[in-house]
């Protein structure tokens, strides 16, 4: 029973981690890449689609981003979305391709950028810990009921921090990474 609640811990960290990541994916570094854009949806036949689903996105150099858009009637739309964006991008449009320049980040913008950053890592260490919180409970309940000894229970609230200390040092690993990224000119 202790085993499969330190497994469950495990698996929701991770998946916490990697949802962290995918939140950094999308804040802009100096480089252009497609996943700056993935989270923009098109008004497409009255239906918001994602945006990879009308176009193919790739990068040109190393601050263009190149869309080959599928369907013309798509277009207008496709270009209205990006300027929409919380971005701050302005495509330049030449048939059915898009290309958008990304401008190089000020000092100022990229220090903006990284408090975003360090509150989207914090968020991820308070999830990790909500999870550790989650599973002490259930050790303790498990204790309560004579289910396991309180040594049991000290040994799996151990391990339990343990995991959650590693947890909490990949995150900052990652932060790290990012920081370093966006600091790069």
């Amino acid at each position: 029973m202790i085993k499969e609640i330190h497994q469950d811990a495990d698996q929701r960290m991770d998946k916490t981690i990697e949802s962290f990541r995918h939140d950094l994916a999308k804040v802009r570094t100096g480089r252009a890449h497609p996943s700056l854009l993935e989270h923009i949806m098109v008004p497409y036949y009255g239906v918001d689609t994602p945006i990879n689903q009308v176009a193919s996105i790739s990068v040109q150099e190393g601050r263009t981003l190149l869309l080959q858009v599928f369907d013309k009637g798509a277009i207008q739309a496709t270009e209205k979305a990006i300027l929409m964006s919380d971005l701050g991008l302005t495509p330049s449009v030449a048939g059915q391709v898009m290309r958008i320049n990304l401008p190089p980040l000020t000092e100022e913008r990229r220090k903006e950028l990284i408090k975003v950053v360090k509150g989207e890592a914090e968020n991820a260490r308070v999830a990790i810990r909500n999870i550790r919180r989650d599973a002490n409970s259930t050790l303790k309940d498990l204790e309560k009921e004579k289910e396991i000894t309180e040594d049991e229970l000290r040994r799996a609230e151990d391990d339990i921090q343990k995991l959650t200390d590693s947890k909490v040092a990949k995150i900052e690993e990652v932060l790290g990474e990012k920081e370093k990224e966006l600091m790069e000119i």
